[in-house]
């Protein structure tokens, strides 16, 4: 099968086997704030990804290109999406184009439509640095995301079987690179260790890419004779993969993704200890079903919901709603005891 076909084979399962709520996010819950110090008129919700400042902690998370005309036009479609809504965007990973000059243009329309805006590149952790800087330069953009997909690759029948030696390229990616590098999980989710091992050789942010969003080893056995099953549950949740990341590397910027539904998962999400949020199933659906007009109205409603949320806790910016305290039961409270982590400190924690 060529890599343009099963690029768009990607997209189709993707919204076939759709998103379970498995990301943990309903474990946590907020503590009630009955004289919250704030108003609708005053919430920012700006923030900042190490050196990259962003006008909302919500994106665009890598989705597609390299798939043609088809994912041409979704990426054409996303960046408006991204431009209109002030929103930074990163694109499918680029391998695709880089092995395939014809490919470029599937990439090239994000910057194209959305000139201004800030972009993430994407390549996989088997890139060399001069793909890296060539990825990086496709799309003038301003980070990379180098991301992580053992698990997908072992799914997929004609996917990679050696992943030695992917920690000492990302090391010399970011050595040499220009641009901060973000490393990104694709559905699985990180453990405190490996975000401790990424944080040692100065990756600039973490993306979780938890588990309970978009399922590759779903995906990818839909692509198999033989199914590997036991694949299909295998992760870190995403409510789970925040927390051990930040417990992990506190001063590492970490982005929360995996699984982000709605506004409320974006404020459990950035409580958690996030910086950003990343949103891709979810936006996709949209996208696909109802067109670009109504994804635009979506982001538009999951900042105004966002800020409405953030005046209920008295949090007037992201900083002050990573410090509101919340609940967090269920096998999330399991998982992170068994880990060594007290959950407590959510809950006795203010913002005052």
């Amino acid at each position: 099968m060529s890599r343009s076909k099963r690029k768009w084979d990607h997209v189709q399962f993707a919204l076939k086997t759709g998103q379970e709520r498995s990301n943990g996010f309903d474990d946590i819950q907020f503590v009630h704030q009955n004289l919250p110090s704030a108003s609708v008129n005053n919430i920012g919700l700006n923030t900042q990804i190490g050196e990259l400042s962003l006008s909302s902690p919500i994106f665009i998370n890598a989705m597609t290109g390299g798939g043609g005309e088809k994912t041409l036009e979704i990426n054409r479609k996303l960046a408006i999406a991204a431009k209109r809504s002030g929103i930074a965007i990163s694109m499918g990973s680029q391998m695709s184009a880089l092995k395939d000059q014809t490919e470029r243009k599937t990439y090239e329309i994000i910057r194209k439509e959305n000139p201004d805006g800030i972009v993430f590149g994407n390549i996989g952790s088997e890139a060399t640095v001069e793909q890296a800087q060539a990825a990086v330069e496709m799309v003038a953009a301003n980070a990379l995301q180098i991301h992580l997909n053992v698990i997908q690759e072992l799914t997929m029948p004609e996917g990679d079987r050696d992943f030695r030696g992917a920690l000492r390229r990302i090391e010399k990616i970011i050595q040499q690179l220009q641009v901060p590098v973000i490393v990104k999980e694709v559905g699985f989710g990180m453990s405190g260790e490996a975000v401790a091992q990424l944080a040692s050789i100065g990756v600039a942010a973490v993306d979780v890419g938890g588990f309970g969003g978009t399922n590759f080893a779903k995906i990818e056995n839909e692509r198999r004779e033989r199914l590997l099953s036991f694949f299909n549950s295998w992760g870190v949740p995403t409510a789970v993969s925040i927390v051990e990341a930040k417990h992990a590397a506190a001063s590492v910027p970490i982005i929360g993704s995996g699984g982000i539904q709605n506004s409320l998962d974006v404020a459990k999400a950035i409580a958690l200890g996030a910086d950003a949020v990343g949103m891709a199933g979810f936006l996709l659906k949209i996208l696909f079903e109802n067109g670009l007009e109504a994804l635009i109205d979506e982001i538009a409603i999951i900042h105004h919901e966002l800020t409405l949320m953030m005046t209920a806790l008295g949090a007037i910016n992201i900083n002050a709603l990573q410090k509101a305290p919340l609940i967090i039961s269920g096998n999330t409270f399991h998982w992170l005891n068994e880990r060594g982590i007290d959950t407590k400190k959510y809950s006795q924690r203010t913002l005052m």
